[in-house]
């Protein structure tokens, strides 16, 4: 499988690149990954992995046999389905009045998904196949949420949203 894509990288700033390069390891060093999104306090796909990757593995389970094959569409719907996670555990959390929410871990008889707070409500969400390692997943997710949540600010925040932005208009006019 291939890591992200760098395409859309030149002319962002030093902090945006790297987060993008966090993300490309987190995805090439952990084994059953299928896809990954950093989503914004509201909802907001800020970073994923691309949607070509996203396509190579699920043709990857098909091939293996498997049934299932995760989200159907983009990592809009992975960003979607985050979102909708941390808003449910947050309000959860606060009814029950039992503190912030650090992660969540939804465990499905063919695959799981793992949601984790990075910094002001920011979250990150990956999709993991039945055979991934779950320990070794969260593992990684809490390494990469350790080094991303100091850089991301409101203003990479809103760097990164222009660049996707920016990234799907580009793709959608060739």
């Amino acid at each position: 499988m291939t890591a992200p894509s760098t395409f859309g990288l030149i002319g962002l700033s030093s902090e945006a690149r790297n987060l993008h390069w966090l993300l490309t390891n987190l995805v090439e060093e952990v084994p059953g990954i299928l896809s990954v999104a950093v989503v914004s306090s509201d909802g907001l796909l800020l970073l994923s992995s691309d949607d070509h990757r996203n396509q190579q593995a699920r043709e990857a389970l098909q091939a293996r046999g498997t049934k299932k094959t995760g989200p159907r569409g983009s990592a809009a719907d992975l960003a979607t389905i985050v979102s909708g996670i941390g808003s449910l555990t947050v309000g959860a959390a606060k009814l029950m009045d039992f503190g912030g929410v650090r992660h969540t871990m939804v465990a499905m008889d063919e695959g799981s998904l793992f949601v984790m707070s990075i910094s002001d409500g920011s979250l990150l969400g990956v999709h993991g196949s039945a055979d991934c390692d779950m320990s070794v997943v969260a593992y990684h997710m809490a390494l990469f949420v350790g080094r991303a949540g100091h850089v991301l600010t409101p203003e990479l925040r809103s760097e990164l949203r222009k660049s996707l932005e920016d990234s799907q208009t580009t793709g959608s006019a060739r």
